[in-house]
């Protein structure tokens, strides 16, 4: 039973509490988040091309993965598209020697890279090639992210790394987890959601393959705190069970889009500051009334 409702709270309160956090989304939000980088393109093609790359980074500080996305789609000379159509693994291991980031470096980044032209010349989109493991009739997207992973991880990448796998000093199979481990896979869900939910201003809307209801919320710890507040799970691994848990929550209350508030409710980490500690701010939070960490949502 969620937080609300062990208060008395009508679904009905708490989706009109969650629509207004909906509504109070903002450019200052979307600055200070990798799909940022989607919007600086026009065209559809490079969108879903740096959406997967911008997803694939999006792990660590947010100041850290906005320098590193700086530092590739500025070599990127103005279309990612075309640079990845393009691509020429031995250029792109000296173009990009010195990256880093966190786990991952430049090797890695072109193995990326080299997969993306692979799923484009097989395919013709990531989209074409992600539905290939996709099952409208299926729940959610637990097996289409199983398929692609394993297929992702499958392709012949030894243009980059001399082999056809990655060898066992490369971070690249961490860009691609699995459900199938148990992974909470949340830049993978997060990828999905930015390139299948219906374009709001935020989201893009441009895969039509994929029901934005077969979407599960991509948890990270900004996620997992506040949605163990507000009662939607009481899990306390960040996994592939805790998303579905919450996204069954939400689902609830938005069958059609479950995953529509997952922007709002992981910028009031991300962006608002919230920590569960400052009980400051959680005097103008806009869900104090149904969040176990406020006083006013404390029973």
């Amino acid at each position: 039973m969620s937080i609300a409702a062990e208060r008395g709270k009508p679904a009905v309160e708490l989706k009109n509490i969650l629509e207004g956090l909906y509504a109070s989304r903002s450019q200052v939000h979307l600055a200070n988040d990798p799909l940022s980088f989607c919007h600086r393109y026009k065209s559809r093609e490079d969108q879903e091309i740096v959406g997967l790359i911008a997803a694939s980074f999006a792990y660590g500080n947010v100041k850290i993965i906005k320098r590193s996305l700086e530092g590739i789609f500025s070599a990127m000379d103005g279309s990612p598209r075309l640079f990845v159509e393009r691509f020429d693994p031995q250029r792109g291991l000296r173009l990009f020697a010195g990256f880093k980031h966190r786990f991952n470096d430049g090797r890695d980044l072109c193995a990326l890279l080299l997969a993306c032209r692979t799923m484009l010349r097989e395919a013709g989109s990531i989209e074409a090639w992600l539905l290939r493991f996709h099952d409208e009739s299926r729940e959610d997207v637990t097996q289409t992210l199983a398929g692609f992973t394993e297929a992702i991880k499958a392709l012949d990448l030894s243009a980059v790394f001399g082999d056809a796998a990655a060898p066992k000093d490369s971070y690249f199979p961490f860009m691609f987890p699995s459900p199938a481990s148990g992974s909470a896979c949340k830049r993978l869900c997060m990828y999905l959601r930015w390139m299948v939910r219906p374009e709001d201003g935020i989201d893009l809307g441009l895969w039509k393959g994929i029901s934005p209801s077969k979407l599960v919320i991509p948890v990270d710890a900004h996620i997992q705190r506040i949605c163990g507040f507000l009662g939607f799970t009481g899990r306390k691994q960040a996994d592939w069970r805790m998303a579905r848990e919450i996204t069954a929550r939400l689902r609830e209350l938005d069958p059609a889009d479950p995953v529509k508030y997952d922007f709002s409710l992981c910028h009031l980490g991300i962006s608002e500051g919230c920590d569960g500690k400052d009980l400051l701010k959680c005097a103008n939070c806009p869900i104090a009334g149904i969040c176990s960490c406020s006083p006013l949502g404390k029973p």
